[in-house]
């Protein structure tokens, strides 16, 4: 018992030494942690207005906050440290060495990574822009340093890695996505009517397709048994097939409508008797 009680009476001492020799030390360290956290949330915060009003992208914006914001920590942490009288030296030293093991071990997440970073600072495209990368595309949801997320028509999420994205070609219609279809008319239709009948189409659906891109419409090529005729018009990408499948649908109860022959293939076969 008298041996336990010297044992707590030593660690007593020894806390009661250690806070009169580094009690002044604790405080200003603790201090100075507390301020590094405060101005870094608050110049964080600024900064965002600031980006905001200047009407910064959102990626760009949440790229520079986050740098700002813990960069202001870590020289807190680096103080605070350096207060308590700790050599930062072997542990700088030691965090290198571990980087190399990590990078080496590691290579295809720093890739994305450094793709991001890339994607950030060059903005090939921005959140909201309709992309084309990899056969794949969508919406442009969020831009992260490790991949980028494109949203569908159908509520899908694809995660393309950033490292699949810079070097390849990248297809970027903004809110738009063009769709290009055909339709085959007869031989003795009269041509310009159809290309006009089609054209009143899209007048129907003007609060779905671009105003600033007229839609096109022409002779595509004179095949078998019709004449076909491409249009080519630029539809949200939001509603892609939607629309597609409406215009579509209008265009061939207008032509009916107006008595322009849709022909089906025609084949003539002869039967020769030897």
């Amino acid at each position: 018992m008298q041996q336990e009680i010297e044992s707590i009476q030593k660690v007593y001492d020894l806390l009661i030494e250690f806070f009169m020799n580094y009690s002044f030390q604790i405080l200003g360290a603790i201090i100075i942690l507390i301020l590094g956290f405060f101005i870094g949330k608050k110049l964080s915060l600024a900064i965002e207005k600031l980006c905001h009003k200047n009407n910064l992208d959102v990626t760009l914006t949440k790229f520079i906050v986050n740098i700002v914001k813990f960069s202001i920590i870590i020289g807190a942490v680096i103080i605070a440290v350096g207060k308590l009288g700790i050599t930062l030296t072997p542990f700088i030293a030691g965090i290198g060495a571990a980087s190399l093991g990590a990078g080496l071990a590691l290579q295809g997440t720093l890739s994305n990574y450094g793709a991001g970073l890339s994607i950030i600072i060059t903005r090939p495209f921005i959140v909201g822009n309709t992309i084309t990368v990899q056969d794949v595309f969508g919406i442009v949801e969020e831009i992260k340093l490790g991949h980028t997320i494109l949203l569908t028509e159908d509520g899908e999420k694809i995660t393309v890695p950033n490292k699949y994205i810079i070097g390849e070609v990248i297809v970027n219609s903004f809110d738009f996505r063009i769709v290009e279809s055909t339709i085959g008319v007869a031989y003795d239709s009269d041509i310009k009517k159809a290309n006009s009948l089609i054209l009143e189409v899209f007048d129907e659906f003007k609060e779905y397709i671009s105003s600033s891109a007229k839609p096109q419409v022409g002779i595509k090529e004179f095949a078998d048994s019709s004449v076909n005729i491409e249009y080519r018009y630029w539809a949200k990408t939001d509603s892609y097939f939607e629309i597609q499948y409406k215009v579509n649908l209008a265009i061939f109860e207008t032509l009916k409508k107006n008595s322009i022959q849709i022909p089906y293939p025609i084949r003539d076969v002869y039967i020769h008797n030897s």
